[in-house]
């Protein structure tokens, strides 16, 4: 049985969420801010499958609970709830690390959907073998997805990049937008492209996240991040992904 836990200082609310979910089959548990999750999942980080997590909590935000939980590893799947439909409180909770997000007020049978759909690809996760292979294919079931280059290999189901001995966690949101750039690989994808197809936003909106989360991919695809070669910009429009790193002439004058 999967066991949620529920940050939510809202008592009403976290009671409502408990009883359906436990009706859904789940072993639920209620804390009511932030440090107290914290210190949960600090003392037993594996006993928790699922965090519904409000964005405002007394003292600890729920933004500040997901980036203290990535910071130290932790790579629980995160529901976010949030009060305010705002782009960029969506776009910072996925930057801090979250899953997925939902905004208030929502439909049980919404949340119940995505509860479902986090568990069941950390199910896949846990359960799926290696494969073998250098390009990404689809599957409609539990088997491994991944794209190997350079040396590297992005799991994505597994959420991970590999490369060597080094093994990077890869949170679903990170996970999404690499497949997304590597589906599309050699063709520039503009930033608005991402937020809508990636994020479901279709708002005019500050994306400067967008560029956030590539200077923290660039990080675990790149030798050298400040260097790029295969994660490139595209001035003015947004980035490009490339298989082969791509050899740039320089032009000598004397």
């Amino acid at each position: 049985m999967s066991h949620i836990l529920i940050v939510e200082d809202e008592r009403h609310l976290a009671d409502g969420l408990r009883f359906n979910l436990e009706a859904d089959g789940y072993d639920v548990s209620v804390v009511e801010d932030g440090e107290a999750a914290l210190d949960r999942l600090s003392s037993d980080p594996h006993s928790v499958d699922l965090i519904v997590l409000d964005v405002m909590l007394p003292g600890i935000d729920g933004f500040a609970v997901a980036s203290e939980l990535r910071r130290g590893g932790n790579y629980v799947p995160i529901l976010m709830l949030t009060a305010r439909n705002r782009p960029e409180d969506v776009l910072r909770g996925f930057e801090m690390g979250a899953d997925d997000y939902l905004p208030k007020p929502f439909e049980l049978s919404i949340l119940l959907a995505r509860v479902n759909g986090l568990l069941r690809r950390r199910d896949w996760s846990r359960r799926a073998p290696a494969t073998h292979g250098g390009s990404v294919t689809g599957s409609s079931g539990p088997a491994a997805d991944r794209f190997v280059f350079a040396g590297k290999v992005i799991d994505f189901d597994r959420l991970e990049l590999r490369a060597g001995d080094r093994h990077v966690p890869l949170t679903l949101m990170e996970a999404s937008l690499l497949r997304y750039l590597v589906v599309h690989a050699g063709k520039p994808v503009s930033r608005k492209t991402i937020l809508e197809n990636v994020w479901g936003l279709h708002e005019d909106t500050d994306t400067r996240a967008i560029d956030n989360f590539i200077v923290r991919l660039r990080r675990y695809i790149e030798d050298k991040p400040a260097e790029p070669k295969h994660l490139l910009t595209v001035r003015g429009v947004g980035y490009r992904f490339v298989v082969e790193a791509e050899v740039t002439k320089k032009t000598v004058s004397s």
